[in-house]
């Protein structure tokens, strides 16, 4: 398997299971009652839906790549072998098996959602945190052992749902803030409901990445700084580090200004130019998540003591 089509699979995995987390959890904090029901403010049916059926897609693809990277074949009645032993024999294996039965059982949690949304997109959600957690086997804790490999994986499941919880806030309130949709004064006091709920859930959120991200960087590469940021992976590294804090910038911005602004415009009857500030800021957070995500995909592909190795045999 190439490393781009490696790269694209894990961004594309990556980034299907945090919006089917995140927009379920969302769904539950920021929405009450019948706000619930796929079509009054989210499209819940079709995003649990479509996320959870994408997801097995890639999970087969990504296996059956794997399995042809590491056995060579290419044919699949040779390749056929080398997939069983890998899913029955190895964690990579039983982790995407799990994924896989995890985005089954949320496809089919919104059936019931018109006449119970709260548990629809309960389950969704403990269905999507499942499958986005099972991808830790396919990161740098997998090379771990023992009580290591343990907290490795805790950290980076903690580190996985806490994005996937913000990408899918990012979403949703992006969905919320479409120029068609604030016509009425409920929706806009909706809208700035949501802000203000996701403003408080986003604090925990923040703290949670940024801990487990040093922790993370701690198992990884260890107290190391110089050597690590003059090579490839120190450079991904950094530059997901910027546009993380530009998110945090953006993200109080909008919870601190523009939430308020709104809920006082509504007086005045003049929101439309606070809403369409906001939608410009969420779409400008929104972009920097997907950045970030697809540099976590790439970074996953990427061994720190070989890039430093490498660069080491390089310096005279």
């Amino acid at each position: 398997m190439s490393d781009w089509a490696s790269i694209a699979l894990r961004f594309g995995l990556y980034l299907d299971l945090m919006l089917l987390f995140g927009v379920a959890l969302f769904g539950l904090y920021s929405l009450k009652g019948r706000e619930r029901v796929s079509g009054t403010v989210l499209p819940f049916r079709s995003l649990v839906k479509g996320t959870s059926a994408l997801g097995v897609l890639v999970s087969v693809a990504s296996m059956v790549m794997m399995a042809s990277s590491m056995s060579g074949e290419s044919d699949f009645a040779e390749l056929r072998p080398h997939i069983d032993i890998m899913v029955f024999e190895t964690d990579v294996g039983l982790a995407c098996v799990v994924r896989i039965i995890a985005l089954i059982v949320g496809g089919l949690a919104v059936i019931p959602l018109q006449r119970a949304p709260g548990l629809s997109l309960s389950v969704a959600a403990i269905a999507g945190g499942v499958a986005l957690a099972s991808l830790v086997w396919n990161g740098h804790g997998a090379m771990d052992e023992g009580s290591r490999r343990f907290w490795h994986f805790a950290t980076d499941i903690l580190h996985l749902l806490a994005a996937g919880a913000w990408l899918g806030a990012l979403v949703a309130l992006a969905w919320m803030a479409r120029l068609d949709t604030l016509k009425t004064e409920e929706r806009i006091r909706l809208l700035a409901r949501a802000i203000t709920r996701f403003g408080s859930v986003g604090a925990s959120i923040v703290v949670v990445i940024s801990v487990t991200g040093v922790v993370n960087y701690l198992f990884i590469v260890g107290p190391k700084l110089e050597d690590v940021y003059l090579s490839t992976y120190g450079a991904l590294l950094i530059t997901k580090v910027v546009l993380f804090a530009g998110m945090l910038v953006l993200a109080a911005f909008n919870r601190f200004h523009f939430g308020p602004s709104l809920q006082r415009s509504l007086r005045k009857d003049q929101y439309q130019a606070v809403a369409n500030s906001l939608r410009r800021s969420v779409w400008v957070e929104l972009s920097a998540a997907v950045l970030i995500v697809g540099l976590v995909a790439w970074l996953g592909t990427l061994s720190p003591e070989m890039a430093i190795a490498s660069l080491n045999e390089k310096t005279p």
